[in-house]
């Protein structure tokens, strides 16, 4: 079979799956089977019959909605790769955005401390440390089979990296910390039934849900941030795009925070609070 007529079937499998990118998804599965870079797919004229058999296969995994990363084992983030499957969430681009302020932070300070707090797979950990070499990156999972996945992502990286909750890790960095940056669980319980069928089916629940309101995680950050930070340290957590007020209003109703703020993503969706511990 030609190569262009099973890319144009496989999106249209997609499409009627409701893929949200059904085009796309085709051709980077079909590249993954090739093992080709995307850029090169137009270059490909016939599929042999193994290659057509676990393209189809593939494709039927993604119409049942298995996240495209499970399927190709892999996620870029920033300008790092990482190693992602069950039991672990798959890192959304729009985290990049947080990932880059704390990178951003922590390269205008001499050898500082950054700690990732609910790393997941490593990605926000693994970043900092590509980014800025001068760092101590610390890192911290609860989460077991996501640990495994963030051991195999940061291993060779220099990353200090704990099972814990961050309720309670680094007691051994209070008040020693320059930049503590977390992906939190902030989806409400009750929205359950809107949650992406990727996610909700596929990422482990503790790394989605957070209480009533979503914001049971955010809460105790507030915390724990501050007791990590040094004085005039700053903390940085995403949140959901309903949250642009009540998220950072947790912070600022401490009394412990100044520069509370509220970001933006790319698509101008409220993303992530900032605050600075005050002096």
């Amino acid at each position: 079979m030609r190569a262009s007529a099973a890319r144009r079937a496989g999106a249209a499998l997609l499409r009627e799956a409701g893929v949200a990118s059904p085009e796309r998804d085709a051709d980077l599965l079909l590249a993954h089977v090739l093992d080709v870079a995307l850029g090169r797919l137009p270059l490909v004229d016939e599929l042999s019959g193994d290659a057509r058999e676990r393209y189809d296969a593939l494709l039927a995994r993604r119409a049942a909605r298995e996240p495209l990363q499970h399927l190709t084992g892999t996620a870029a983030f920033r300008h790092v790769e990482l190693a992602v499957g069950p039991g672990v969430f798959v890192p959304r681009p729009e985290t990049e955005l947080l990932a880059g302020w704390a990178i951003e932070q922590a390269l205008a300070l001499h050898a500082p401390v950054v700690v990732d707090l609910c790393t997941g797979s490593g990605a926000i950990a693994k970043a900092v440390a590509d980014e800025v070499p001068g760092a101590q990156v610390h890192a911290v999972e609860l989460d077991e089979g996501a640990l495994a996945w963030a051991e195999r992502n940061l291993a060779g990286t220099g990353v200090d990296l704990r099972d814990g909750d961050l309720a309670t890790a680094f007691d051994d960095l209070r008040g020693a910390v320059d930049v503590v940056v977390c992906n939190p669980p902030y989806i409400p319980l009750e929205a359950w039934e809107s949650v992406a069928a990727e996610a909700r089916d596929h990422d482990p629940h503790l790394a989605l849900f957070s209480g009533q309101d979503g914001l049971d995680a955010i809460r105790v950050l507030e915390q724990r941030a501050a007791v990590l930070l040094r004085p005039g340290g700053v903390v940085g957590a995403e949140h959901a795009d309903v949250q642009g007020e009540s998220a950072p209003a947790v912070f600022a109703a401490s009394g412990r925070w100044r520069e509370v703020a509220d970001h933006r993503d790319l698509a101008g969706r409220a993303r992530y609070l900032t605050a600075r511990l005050a002096r």
